[in-house]
C-alpha cells in the first residue's frame, strides 16, 4: 500500500486522470494535482479533502521542478504524449523519482525507448511508458503467455471492445499520431515498425466465451506493438479491433464516454485476447473488464506501488512485461481485471 507516500499526477484533471487520482487514495497514497489549468486543478482538490494542486506546464522546467518536489514518483496522464512524456521524463530524473505514463501514442512510446534508455539505465532510474489498457495490459498478457519460452514467432493482441467512445485527448493525440505518419497506418513486422497506404484487411477472430467470432479490422496496430517487442523477439505483432469500436472511433460525432456507475467508469466493456504462437504451439492469455480509460488506473497505481516497493526486475526504461511478474501482476489487477492463462 502507498503508506501515505505522495504521487505527483500530471493532467490530474483529464478523464484517465481523474481515475487515477481516485485509484492512489484508494491504495493510500496521497495524490499531488498537477497541468496546466489552474482552476481545473483547484475544483478536483477541492473534492479531494487534504489533496494538494500545483500548476506547471511543461514548457516551464521549474515549475515542473517544483510540482515534484517531495513526491516518491510521477504519473503522467495528459496527452499529447509527444509533447509531454519527454519534460516530465526530464524532470523526473532530475528529482530522482520513477516516471510512469499512459500513453497509447505508438511513436511517443518508441521515442522514450530510444532517447531515455541508455541515460535511464546508467543513473538507475526507472522509467515506464504505456502503463494502461494500450500497451501495458496487451504486454503483460503476452509475458505471461509466453511463459517459459525464450522466443515466439507471433503475437496476435484481438481488442474485444464493445464500443469505443473516445475522450478529447484520446483524438487529440490520434491527430498528432496522424500527422506524424502522413495519414498511413502502421504495422509491425520483421521486428520494427512499417507505415502503409494501403487499407486494413477486414477478418474474422473467434473471441472466447461470450463475444464469440466477431469482424475485426486487422492489423490494427497499437502501443503494445512497441511494449512487446522491447523486450521479447518475436518479429511479429498484430493487433485486431472489432469493427463497431473502429466505426465508433472514426466517427467524428462519437460523444464522449458516459459515466454508469458511482466510479465514473462508462458502460463500455472489453476483452483482451492475446495468442502467443510458436513453430505449431499457441498459447493464450485473456483479460476481460469494463471502461478500457477506467482500467488504465489500476494499471498504473500498481506499478507505481511495485517500483516504489521494490518488486521491479531491472531499471531503465522498461515495459510492463519486463519490470515486473507479469502473471503476478495480472491477478492483482482483480477485480477490475479478470485474467486466464490457456497453456
Amino acid at each position: 500500500m502507498g503508506e501515505g507516500q505522495r504521487v505527483l499526477v500530471f493532467g490530474a484533471y483529464g478523464h484517465t486522470g481523474r481515475f487515477v487520482v481516485a485509484r492512489l487514495r484508494d491504495r493510500g497514497f496521497v495524490p499531488v494535482l498537477s497541468g496546466r489549468d489552474a482552476d481545473k486543478l483547484r475544483d478536483l482538490a477541492a473534492a479531494h479533502e487534504g489533496v494538494e494542486a500545483r500548476p506547471a506546464t511543461v514548457d516551464d522546467a521549474d515549475a515542473l521542478d517544483g510540482a515534484l518536489a517531495d513526491t516518491a514518483a510521477v504519473i503522467n496522464c495528459a496527452g499529447p504524449f509527444a509533447t509531454t512524456a519527454a519534460p516530465l521524463i526530464e524532470a523526473a530524473l532530475r528529482a530522482g523519482i520513477p516516471y510512469v505514463d499512459v500513453a497509447a501514442e505508438i511513436e511517443a512510446n518508441a521515442d522514450t525507448f530510444t532517447r531515455y534508455a541508455d541515460r535511464a539505465r546508467a543513473e538507475g532510474a526507472v522509467i515506464v511508458p504505456a502503463m494502461a489498457f494500450y500497451g501495458g495490459l496487451g504486454d503483460l498478457l503476452a509475458t505471461a503467455a509466453l511463459g517459459d519460452w525464450t522466443a515466439a514467432d507471433e503475437v496476435h493482441i484481438a481488442y474485444g471492445l464493445s464500443s469505443w467512445h473516445p475522450t478529447a485527448g484520446t483524438r487529440t493525440a490520434g491527430a498528432v499520431s496522424r500527422e506524424r505518419r502522413d495519414g498511413r497506418r502502421v504495422l509491425c513486422t520483421n521486428g520494427r515498425l512499417e507505415y502503409r497506404d494501403d487499407e486494413a484487411p477486414t477478418l474474422k477472430w473467434d473471441f472466447p466465451h461470450p463475444m464469440g467470432t466477431r469482424a475485426v479490422v486487422g492489423e490494427f496496430t497499437m502501443a503494445d506493438a512497441v511494449t512487446i517487442t522491447s523486450h521479447l523477439p518475436v518479429p511479429e505483432v498484430r493487433g485486431y479491433m472489432t469493427v463497431e469500436a473502429v466505426r465508433d472511433l472514426a466517427a467524428p460525432d462519437t460523444p464522449a464516454p458516459a459515466p454508469v456507475d458511482e466510479s465514473g467508469r462508462s458502460a463500455q466493456t472489453f476483452l483482451l485476447d492475446v495468442v502467443v504462437r510458436s513453430g505449431g504451439e499457441e498459447r493464450r492469455a485473456v483479460a476481460r473488464g469494463q471502461d478500457i480509460y477506467a482500467v488504465s488506473a489500476p494499471l498504473a497505481v500498481e506499478a507505481v506501488d511495485r517500483v516504489l516497493s521494490g518488486r521491479t526486475r531491472t531499471t531503465g526504461v522498461a515495459s510492463a512485461g519486463a519490470l515486473f511478474d507479469a502473471e503476478d501482476f495480472l491477478r492483482a489487477l482483480a477485480p477490475h481485471v479478470s485474467f486466464e492463462l490457456f497453456p
